[in-house]
């Protein structure tokens, strides 16, 4: 792995244990921070589709870190102002270096 291409800060987090209620009573889950790390970020596709009549939009992205141990597919990511939720994690060759998040954007 060329450490020059892990330019952007990126923030694991997994669901914490107190669930917070919104307004409308609904349990929203509050996240906790498991470690910043430096990433590359690569979107691989957009789409806008039709659900029960209303526009949506989905962008599937590659999220390139370091091999870490735990990471798992109920987590997120947060890079900058954009948060995204981690669907599989790949471990690049098995050999414990590299570690592909293929994630989703929240909107």
């Amino acid at each position: 792995m060329r450490a020059g291409r892990l330019r952007q800060r990126v923030t694991i987090q997994q669901k914490d244990t107190p669930v917070s209620q919104n307004d409308y009573g609904e349990e929203e889950p509050t996240w906790e921070k498991v470690a910043t790390v430096w990433g590359a970020v690569e979107p691989l596709r957009g789409r806008e589709f039709l659900e029960a009549m209303r526009e949506g939009a989905e962008v599937t992205t590659r999220i390139v870190i370091r091999y870490r141990e735990g990471v798992a597919p109920e987590m997120r990511v947060m890079v900058g102002s954009h948060t995204y939720d981690v669907v599989s994690v790949i471990e690049v060759e098995m050999r414990g270096r590299e570690m592909q998040l293929m994630c989703r954007e929240v909107l």
